[in-house]
């Protein structure tokens, strides 16, 4: 990548010439000798609309949470009326500390434009900062000797994380959905090298909730280009980056791999695009790694990306372990009258055993029995290479397979016949979160990444099954088992459990 050390003034001169090619008309140009502006241009409408979204939602948790703290507080076996001292003493309290959480939100960045709607990195500032808000009003009161009641703090603490954070959730969720229609995008110009740029643009059109909308690209010897790539224009060379982003009003500028993409050059590139208000975006070349195993070291001014090992093994996986016990415990307890009913069921309405087993590959390799409530008839083992007719690939399922029953289809629909396998978890041959378990004549054909699949346990739901099941593509589905492989976490699990839940109610992609 190549961008020559000019001034902004050539900038502007550079994009001119693209209105000119674009329009067929000459623009008015002014001859100016003044230095270069470097206010940011305005903000597009959307982010306006998102950030006040946030705020309406943080003001109302915040304001929720200090009246629910108060009226717990102060109710009517204390007797503490609200014109009394101490009783209008919290009042003013209550009012100055939704204040200050209000405040407190924003100044961490919490209601970013670019933040809003990301997930992880939104919810930690918005713990952060009403821990450090709390800390802060605990160490005043100690200074000022107010004994600031206990109780108080307990209710009003958690209460407003979780009315933040949930709130935050339903606005992303909303966000997502609003995106996935093609609003509140960032129109966005992709810089680079030719497979570098395809493979990211292609990324963003399966992938809304980044709202990046790929408007134009950038190639190396781009103006000879006269045809689009995958359908997207070509605006120009990498060094005409900044003009065209100046000249169709670009949101963001991302940079992906190329061979000149050196540290002045990006630093150029991220000096010509200060007046136009367009973000610079710098894409590593390093794929389906989650944000927890990276961290930035600066090295000399250059920032330099480390990537964590992925953890197979030692505490977290121990914790793991526990989690998995007793929620799996404390649904198989939930659910073991339906269970039984439903094998009841299995039983009066298809000749069989109401139980399924079949054999299945673990976590390294290691073969168990799967439980199931059988949802096919019994014969049903001995017919799948007759149906298949020897076409057995990793991810074999048939949309319409004639051997499962009527009651069976009702099962697989809502998830039910895998009640039993809660037994694998509690036994240890499964988990309740991981890669979908197979059978030998799949695993075979592995290749060496998608053997990665078998560091860990195979799970009850995973990561496919709540981003569209079988209705997802061969190409899909392993990425995204090697995506969970590679970047687990509790708290990820945990998202995925209450997904699942929706998916329970609301099926979709399941037969």
């Amino acid at each position: 990548m190549t961008i020559d050390n000019r001034l902004p003034a050539d900038v502007d001169s550079r994009a001119a010439e693209l209105e000119e090619q674009l329009t067929g008309e000459a623009p008015h140009r002014t001859v100016s000798m003044a230095a270069p502006s470097l206010r940011r241009g305005p903000a597009a409408p959307w982010q306006d609309v998102i950030v006040r979204r946030a705020l309406f939602v943080d003001i109302a948790a915040v304001m929720a949470a200090v009246a629910f703290g108060y009226v717990l507080r102060f109710d009517r076996s204390i007797e503490v009326d609200l014109f009394e001292p101490r009783g209008g003493q919290y009042v003013l309290i209550s009012v100055l500390l939704a204040e200050a959480w209000v405040l407190a939100l924003g100044l961490v960045g919490s209601r970013g434009p670019r933040l809003l709607g990301s997930g992880r990195e939104e919810y930690l500032r918005v713990v952060r900062a009403t821990a450090a808000l709390f800390g802060l009003t605990a160490i005043v009161c100690y200074l000022v000797k107010f004994d600031l009641a206990r109780s108080y703090v307990a209710v009003t603490l958690p209460i407003g994380i979780a009315l933040v954070v949930g709130g935050r959730w339903l606005l992303a969720s909303k966000l997502h959905r609003e995106r996935a229609r093609g609003d509140f995008q960032r129109r966005t110009l992709v810089v680079g090298a030719r497979d570098a740029v395809i493979d990211l643009c292609r990324r963003a059109d399966r992938t809304h909730q980044a709202g990046f909308q790929v408007i134009g690209l950038c190639l190396p010897g781009g103006s000879s280009i006269a045809s689009p790539v995958d359908g997207v224009p070509v605006l120009g060379r990498i060094e005409d980056a900044a003009a065209a982003a100046r000249a169709h009003d670009v949101d963001a500028v991302a940079v992906t791999a190329s061979d000149g993409a050196t540290p002045q050059a990006l630093k150029q590139l991220a000096w010509d695009l200060e007046p136009t208000g367009a973000e610079l975006v710098v894409v590593p070349a390093l794929a389906d790694v989650a944000s927890p195993r990276l961290m930035i070291t600066p090295v000399d001014g250059l920032p330099v990306v480390q990537v964590s090992p992925p953890g197979y093994t030692g505490a977290q996986h121990a914790i793991k372990r526990i989690f998995d016990v007793v929620v799996a415990t404390l649904i198989l307890l939930a659910v073991s009258v339906p269970m039984l009913v439903l094998a009841c069921l299995v039983r009066l309405t298809s000749p069989g055993p109401a139980m399924f087993t079949q054999q299945r590959i673990g976590q390294n390799g290691k073969p168990f029995t799967l439980l199931k409530l059988r949802s096919m008839r019994q014969d049903a083992e001995a017919e799948l290479a007759e149906m298949l007719d020897g076409d057995v690939g990793v991810f074999y399922k048939p949309k319409a397979d004639p051997r499962v029953t009527r009651l069976g289809r009702f099962l697989r629909k809502y998830s039910l016949d895998e009640f039993p396998q809660l037994l694998n978890v509690i036994k240890g041959d499964m988990s309740l979160v991981g890669p979908r378990p197979q059978v030998a004549l799949e695993v075979a054909q592995y290749d060496a990444a998608l053997r990665r699949r078998l560091f860990v346990k195979p799970g009850l739901t995973g990561l496919w099954q709540v981003s569209g099941r079988n209705d997802l593509s061969i190409d899909q589905s392993k990425r995204l088992d090697l995506y969970y492989v590679e970047n687990w976490s509790l708290l990820g699990d945990i998202g995925i459990i209450l997904r699942t839940t929706r998916e329970v109610l609301f099926p979709s992609g399941s037969y």
